[in-house]
């Protein structure tokens, strides 16, 4: 009798154990399936948000401006780079790139820390950087980063932007950007306070999402100390640039 309850169990018991088996494997599936689709996947995004030649009223300069990330929903590693260069004097006037970790602290908002390194004007400068980037009410997008340089100069930056559809393609959007400094830098000719302003408007086509044309015009202004050593250099602070490119991402 012992022998025949012996067996009898282990018939039963080999396939609860297979189907034990069975249910693991389905519900590590099925995690990996949430995770995907509710939040745990990584993305990339690039853009480039400003590829354009700028007339700087006769001194013609091409800028970039492009920014891209990698990672979830919270987490992000964000890569950010911008500048100029000079075609008559065929060199670089800005170039700058940006490292920054990444973490949301709202539905439309990120808190950035990281490191900017500038290979022009003058010699290399390497910044910690801290900042905000996302969306205020009204659908305002707002970038905003304090910068500590290796040499303990402290900077700002605050750029703002707005798009205003006039069809679904056709799209104007308002941007500006101020520059502030806490002392002044003669070597960067940099001064204490606002150092520079610069507002425009950009008109685009978006032929498709991914890539858009634009026209439009850009103000740009040296203020303050950062004017006078403009002056000093025999530059004009200030200059109007007619300008033409186009934003695409992927």
């Amino acid at each position: 009798m012992k022998k025949l309850l012996l067996l009898t169990t282990l018939i039963l018991a080999a396939p609860l154990g297979a189907l034990a088996d069975d249910t693991a494997h389905g519900m590590s599936e099925m995690r990996k399936h949430l995770q995907q689709h509710h939040g745990g996947a990584t993305f990339w995004y690039v853009e480039g948000e400003r590829l354009e030649y700028r007339s700087n009223e006769g001194d013609p300069v091409f800028l970039w401006d492009a920014q891209g990330w990698y990672g979830g929903d919270i987490n992000r590693l964000w890569v950010k780079t911008e500048g100029e260069f000079d075609f008559d004097a065929d060199e670089f006037e800005e170039a700058e790139v940006q490292a920054l970790y990444s973490r949301a602290v709202g539905d439309f908002f990120d808190l950035q820390a990281g490191i900017r390194h500038d290979f022009a004007p003058g010699n290399d400068r390497t910044f910690a950087v801290v900042g905000a980037q996302g969306l205020l009410p009204y659908l305002f997008e707002i970038d905003a980063a304090l910068f500590v340089s290796d040499d303990g100069d402290v900077e700002a930056r605050v750029e703002a932007e707005y798009e205003l559809l006039i069809t679904q393609r056709l799209i104007l959007q308002p941007r500006a950007e101020l520059n502030f400094a806490a002392q002044d830098i003669a070597e960067y000719g940099i001064g204490a306070g606002l150092s520079t302003v610069e507002t425009g408007a950009r008109l685009r086509y978006e032929i498709s999402r991914q890539f858009a044309p634009y026209v439009g015009v850009s103000w740009e202004r040296a203020v303050g100390d950062s004017a006078d050593f403009a002056r000093i250099d025999g530059d004009e602070p200030g200059s109007v640039s007619f300008v033409a490119g186009f934003r695409t991402w992927f």
